[in-house]
Order: C-alpha cells, then sequence, then structure tokens
C-alpha cells in the first residue's frame, strides 16, 4: 500500500496545483522538495506561489517552505532530517503526505530511503578549485560515478560544494537504515517542451513585474552577502548580478530567461535519469483538465499500478 504520493515535474509544469489538490482529497497535506523554496524572504524569485495552497475556502497545509533564513547554506542532508521529520509526524496525525518538487537530488534522496552524512568543508581541496570555470568544474563533477544534482549546479560555489561532496562520499558510505519504510506512488506532470517554454516566458515577466527585483534588492539591504544570493542560482544570481551593476536589465533578462530554460531541461534529464536507475514515474499530461488528472492518480492508487506513464 502506498504511504506517500510524490508529484514531480520540471519548473512551470503545474506541479504545485496538482498537489494540492490531491493532499485536499487525500485528507493530506503538501511536503516541498523544492532546493530554494525553504529560504525566507526569497518569495517570488522561488515561485512559492502560497495562494496555491488554498482549495476551496480551505487552506492546505504545506512543510519545508519558509524555515531557514536567506544567506544560510541548506543541504541535502538536512532536508533527509527534517523530511523524516514532517513523514513520522503525517503519520502519527494519520494525514497522509503528498512530496511536491522540482528538486532532483532532494526528491531521490528521500526515494531512494538511505541516510547521507553531513559533508564538511574541505579548505585543500577548494584552493585548487578556486580558479577554474563553472564549465571546467562541471566537467569535473561528471566524471564522479556517483549521481549528483547537477540541475541546481548554475554557478561556482555550487559546482564547488558539489565536488567538494563527491570527493567526501569516495571515501565514506553512506550511512544505511535509520529511515522510514516509505512505498510512494510516483507521479511526474508532463508538458510539451513548446508549452513549457511559454508557460517559463510569461512566467518570467509576470514575476518582474510583480516584484521580484525589489524583493532581491531588499535581501541586499539586509545586509546578505552578494555571493550569498549567486550561490543560489537562476533568479538571485542573474537580479543580483544586475542590482550590483554587473548587468544591464535587458542582459539579466535574457540570460536569466536562458537560464531558466536550461534549468527545465535539465530537470527532464535527471528524471529521466531516475527511470533508467529503476524508479516507477508514472507520467500524466499537463495539459488535462485537473479533474481528469486527479481521477488518474486515483485509479493508481487504488490499482496499484505499476506501469511508467498513464
Amino acid at each position: 500500500m502506498f504511504n506517500l504520493l510524490c508529484v514531480l515535474g520540471p519548473t512551470a509544469s503545474g506541479k504545485t496545483a496538482l498537489a494540492v489538490r490531491m493532499a485536499a482529497e487525500l485528507g493530506g497535506e503538501v511536503i516541498s522538495a523544492d532546493s530554494r523554496q525553504v529560504y525566507r524572504g526569497m518569495d517570488i524569485g522561488t515561485g512559492k506561489d502560497l495562494e496555491e495552497y488554498d482549495y476551496e475556502g480551505r487552506s492546505i497545509p504545506y512543510h519545508l517552505i519558509d524555515i531557514v533564513d536567506a544567506g544560510y547554506k541548506y543541504n541535502v542532508f538536512e532536508y533527509q532530517q527534517d523530511f523524516v521529520k514532517v513523514w513520522k509526524d503525517c503519520k502519527n496525525r494519520n494525514v497522509f503526505p503528498v512530496l511536491c518538487g522540482g528538486s532532483g537530488l532532494y526528491l531521490e534522496a528521500v526515494l531512494k530511503a538511505y541516510r547521507l552524512l553531513a559533508v564538511p568543508v574541505n579548505e585543500a581541496l577548494r584552493k585548487t578549485l578556486e580558479n577554474k570555470s563553472l564549465s571546467e568544474l562541471s566537467v569535473i563533477l561528471s566524471a564522479y560515478k556517483r549521481m549528483h544534482n547537477t540541475t541546481d549546479v548554475d554557478t561556482v560555489k555550487r559546482a564547488v560544494r558539489a565536488i567538494e561532496i563527491e570527493e567526501y562520499y569516495k571515501l565514506h558510505s553512506c550511512i544505511e537504515g535509520e529511515f522510514p519504510e516509505i512505498h510512494p506512488l510516483i507521479v511526474g506532470v508532463d508538458v510539451s517542451r513548446e508549452v513549457r517554454r511559454t508557460r517559463i516566458d510569461k512566467r518570467l515577466q509576470e514575476r518582474l513585474k510583480n516584484g521580484m527585483v525589489e524583493e532581491v534588492q531588499q535581501l541586499l539591504e539586509q545586509d546578505i552577502a552578494p555571493e550569498d544570493l549567486i550561490y543560489y542560482g537562476l533568479e538571485y544570481k542573474y537580479l543580483t548580478l544586475y542590482l550590483t551593476g554587473q548587468l544591464t536589465y535587458e542582459d539579466m533578462v535574457e540570460k536569466l530567461n536562458i537560464a531558466i530554460h536550461q534549468f527545465a531541461k535539465r530537470q527532464m534529464t535527471w528524471f529521466r535519469k531516475m527511470e533508467r536507475q529503476g524508479f516507477s514515474i508514472h507520467w500524466i499530461d499537463g495539459n488535462l483538465p485537473m479533474d481528469e488528472k486527479v481521477m488518474l492518480i486515483r485509479e493508481l492508487m487504488e490499482t496499484g499500478c505499476q506501469s511508467s506513464s498513464v
């Protein structure tokens, strides 16, 4: 019997709305699997869209959103620990958990059911990497056998940290056990590349109009270092570069738009890789009416179907 519903998909696929609806249908709560939505004050740029958690006049509870301050470097080890606490709490309250997100490493770390080690800083390694470009670091990272979350590695600092983690795991094994026995139904929200591109373009313009620049400016005024915001990548990287005079507004918008499209493509590559490794992802057409998507998921939950697409 399934004890977790996982709704995954690339950015702008509509996964959050579906996860909220399913939580409402199942008497459940949503657990976020988004590596940026954990940060307070980073709302528009991370696409929290908290109004989506309201369904027919009632608020659907959500977890692992707004749990640490901007400027902090939250990691997958902490995410696993936090997820287990929330999952156990839901179970104890007889609430059905719905995991939702697009951060591949966070999702997989939970669904693989193992515990990672806390990885310390390796100053000597960082010294050897300090003059390398992002493309050079990406080549180094791709050579490791253990899969890493390349979807989020879009800054030099993040790439260095990723290599640091890989090097540590060459010498230290994962801690097996001490993880709840999870039986997930994994549903992927699939939209065509054309639809995804249109949605991303439209959403970026809406966020810029709705105060995304001002949000990043406020974070800078709170004495969060520019390099810390750049570390988070995507919106926070390019808007910080604009606000610190390193990019014009037009260049920022163009580069950010391209980066978001590339990010969505990497997300899909990650999910396909999960399938090759044995994860059964049931892909649902994201363009279907919501009621039809809900019906399909309910059928999967009732039948325990093991096919990979519907």
